[in-house]
């Protein structure tokens, strides 16, 4: 193609010298996920929407894995919360951790359970794509719809023992796999538009794809279901991850658009590479033909990724919320200079899978 403008590729800041896996002690783990969790509370986590559902979920995980109560803050964010209307696929995000607490006892969210299972069950709520798949917008099926509904389903599906949303979101998995994932690259678009996939393959849609395939999995293995959706979504979790290995830099975070796009060449994306790192690790118990490359490379990517968290406790060269793009260019002018939400999650939700590589993070242990 003709005229592609790398003024952003060029521009960009050199990458850091990535640490190490065996630098990941868990020590330093600790010490990071620290930092991450009191800098994401004294920026503040401001609306029911989908960052603060990626950055919940993520540190409610962390204390199950620490074995403690979730701290009162915490809890203050829900209980704050009076009245929950969605209106949007992203507002369904928050209802992930808050299932978990309810699970748990810790918290009674039976309220937006109720009302976060009837906006997505109800027809009119989202329009749905020929194939079924709920759109993000009219016209429009995304990646991250996968991550911000799957999450509640399946954390809400496994705490209430009810495998109908674990099925319902393998469906929805099966739909968006058959419209934006390459036959030939294996990789995934960030959304299509008007019916037609962009084959723009974005590092965090990648990301939310590879770790909600990895959900499901999960869901399913503590449910004792196997369901006719697993399958599929086990090939092309393999083939995807399997065509991101190459595309890792040696600096090790992938592109904003992983497969080195001229124009996003060279342009980082922490956030992708803590999410795809994580779902790779995690993966590996699924797919154990491939675990022992599946934890090489994704241990590295974390602790790539980890290299980013600056002293304050900031994930940097995250990007900004990315709206779909109808050309290459559109990723490279992201801005990733300040705090996003997504980023911590995915920093501290990358931090617990090397905690604990082989834990189902959707069981209640």
């Amino acid at each position: 193609m003709a005229g592609e403008d790398t003024t952003s590729s060029f521009l960009e800041t050199p990458p850091l010298k990535p640490l190490l896996p065996e630098s990941l002690t868990t020590e330093f783990l600790h010490a990071t996920a620290a930092r991450i969790i009191d800098a994401t509370w004294s920026s503040g986590l401001p609306q029911w929407s989908w960052g603060e559902g990626v950055y919940l979920l993520a540190e409610v995980r962390y204390h199950e894995l620490l074995g403690v109560k979730p701290p009162q803050r915490l809890l203050d964010w829900y209980t704050s919360k009076s009245a929950v209307t969605s209106g949007h696929i992203n507002n369904v995000a928050p209802g992930a951790a808050g299932s978990r607490l309810h699970a748990a006892g810790a918290l009674d969210a039976s309220a937006t359970n109720a009302s976060l299972e009837k906006w997505i069950m109800a027809p009119a709520s989202a329009t749905r794509a020929a194939n079924g798949a709920i759109e993000h917008w009219p016209e429009s099926v995304w990646a991250d719809t996968c991550y911000m509904m799957g999450t509640f389903l399946l954390n809400h599906g496994v705490g209430t023992k009810n495998s109908y949303y674990v099925e319902f979101i393998g469906k929805q998995l099966v739909a968006h796999i058959e419209l934006l994932r390459n036959s030939e690259t294996h990789l995934f678009a960030h959304g299509s538009h008007r019916g037609e996939a962009l084959w723009n393959y974005w590092g965090r849609g990648n990301a939310w794809m590879a770790l909600s395939a990895v959900e499901f999995l999960d869901a399913c293995q503590e449910l004792k279901i196997d369901v006719e959706t697993v399958a599929p979504i086990k090939l092309a979790l393999k083939q995807q991850l399997t065509a991101l290995i190459p595309l890792l830099p040696d600096y090790g975070i992938w592109d904003v658009l992983v497969d080195h796009q001229v124009e996003n060449a060279g342009i980082l994306e922490s956030s992708a590479t803590a999410g795809i790192g994580s779902a790779m690790v995690r993966a590996a118990r699924h797919l154990p033909e491939i675990s022992s490359e599946l934890t090489q490379i994704g241990s590295t990517a974390i602790a790539a990724a980890l290299t980013y968290v600056d002293s304050s406790g900031v994930l940097t060269r995250t990007s900004a919320g990315t709206v779909l793009q109808l050309i290459p260019f559109g990723y490279s002018v992201i801005r990733s200079d300040r705090l996003q939400l997504w980023g911590q999650g995915l920093a501290l939700n990358a931090i617990s899978t090397m905690l604990n590589p082989d834990r189902n993070f959707v069981a209640f242990n």
